[in-house]
């Protein structure tokens, strides 16, 4: 399985995140679709330097929004999106590796689970805000609007 998020580095808040069993760049453009529709466009967008973010298809998608700028982050260089990179960490500390889940679905609904208490619990302790909304994306479909 493969998870994708999409991580607003002022607020941390977790705007999207979509799951899927195969890793690809229609995947990937289809979560920051449906992030820029319910959020509207960031000045930057900032991706790591996967084949499904450097794909023409995925950079190609971005450049129709001129004013928004794609940045990569440093080859081999993790920390250059370090906001993405701890909700990672926290995730498989804090659930995965606790939860083992056994099947897609199982997973599914502990995501959702989990997010909620991310955006909802973690993320205002860490930046001192409230009333965090968290959207979990499965396929086409929104699991959760409001968390709080």
């Amino acid at each position: 399985m493969f998870l994708e998020a999409i991580v607003d580095w002022y607020s941390r808040k977790m705007q999207a995140c979509w799951l899927s069993n195969m890793m690809d760049s229609s995947f990937c453009v289809s979560s920051w679709q449906e992030a820029f529709g319910k959020y509207g466009t960031p000045e930057i967008f900032n991706t790591d330097q996967g084949a499904q973010f450097t794909s023409e298809s995925f950079i190609g998608s971005i450049k129709e929004y001129s004013d928004v700028r794609i940045s990569l982050d440093g080859r081999g260089r993790a920390l250059d999106n370090f906001f993405i990179e701890s909700l990672w960490c926290s995730l498989k500390h804090e659930d995965l590796y606790m939860n083992g889940y056994s099947s897609g679905v199982k997973l599914y609904q502990g995501l959702r689970v989990y997010f909620r208490l991310y955006n909802t619990e973690l993320v205002p302790t860490l930046v001192g805000l409230s009333n965090l909304r968290c959207c979990l994306c499965f396929g086409n479909r929104w699991l959760s609007k409001d968390c709080g």
